[in-house]
């Protein structure tokens, strides 16, 4: 297990440390840096003069070593727009973000998994087709529509709940159910699948005629293997949730980490947009060498796969 979980995390930091340069490359093709300090009225010399102060005239490679090197040591840059160190701007909206997409997948599982179960036991039933219906419904709506549905019906019209803002939990009740609604199609779908290709298996069968309780062979036997890649899932959903949550913050006016991301993108804040990029890169990364290691946790074959 600990050969298996160096060699994965080692895995892990390369991927982190690959997406960092890409992006960072490619955020330096989309613009120039110093025209967007320098601002509309500047003059060529200004540009010139900007570019040379600050290093953006250096080749891309030096630029980044040196910006990675900053990172590691905590130190993510200064935002000229926001006036404000990229830390404290991160810091202070980062943990609004991640806890609307812990919440929103800990509901998704909570209620695709359930469904995916109850339609692997009773296929071509009224549960099965509902579910159906549901993945269908869920892989079809956009987010930001259904989000401005979830708006009007519960905000506007029944007054329910608030439309917008983060000042108490009331708030996070509609971009929880928007977010987690987008994940539950793909848990779903995969959780019946598995379980409908486990309770096929021979060993399903033989803890039947060993005369086990059938809530124990469902449970204990099947969703414990079924639930192996939705584990996996759960986590690439998480991390599509993080990085996802810009528009679903930006309709809801919650002043997050993805709301950030699009300010910063909208002004050209390039230090900002590179530690947003890196960090939402870094946590995806660690959350699936955290589902690997549950996984190899589960099913030991894993281990030497």
């Amino acid at each position: 297990m600990l050969y298996y979980s160096v060699k994965r995390f080692g895995l892990a930091l390369l991927v982190a440390v690959v997406v960092s340069f890409l992006s960072f490359q490619l955020l330096f093709l989309a613009s120039d840096p110093a025209i967007a300090l320098a601002g509309e009225a500047a003059t060529e010399e200004d540009i010139i003069a900007i570019r040379e102060f600050y290093g953006f005239d250096r080749p891309v490679l030096v630029q980044y070593i040196d910006w990675l090197g900053r990172f590691i040591r905590g130190d993510f840059g200064y935002s000229y727009y926001f006036n404000l160190p990229v830390s404290e701007l991160i810091l202070g909206r980062l943990g609004v973000t991640f806890q609307l997409g812990l919440v929103a997948v800990l509901l998704a599982i909570v209620v695709a998994v359930p469904l995916g179960v109850a339609a692997a036991i009773r296929p071509n039933t009224i549960i099965d087709r509902t579910a159906l219906v549901i993945s269908v419904l869920g892989q079809a709506m956009p987010s930001f529509w259904f989000a401005l549905v979830l708006i009007v019906v519960f905000s506007v019209n029944l007054r329910w709940l608030p439309a917008s803002g983060a000042d108490s939990w009331q708030h996070f009740i509609l971009p929880t159910i928007v977010i987690a609604y987008f994940a539950m199609p793909a848990i779903m779908r995969l959780t019946r699948g598995g379980m409908i290709e486990v309770l096929s298996a021979d060993y399903i069968r033989t803890a039947k005629a060993k005369g086990l309780r059938p809530f124990k062979v469902l449970f204990k036997h099947a969703l414990r293997n079924a639930i192996i890649p939705v584990v996996s899932l759960a986590a690439v959903q998480f991390g599509f949730m993080l990085s996802g949550s810009i528009v679903v913050e930006t309709i809801f006016a919650i002043d997050g980490a993805g709301q950030l991301a699009w300010e910063s993108i909208n002004r050209n804040d390039l230090a900002t947009v590179q530690a947003l990029i890196l960090l939402f890169a870094m946590i995806y990364v660690m959350i699936n060498f955290l589902a690997d290691l549950l996984n190899a946790w589960l099913d030991p074959r894993v281990r030497v796969a």
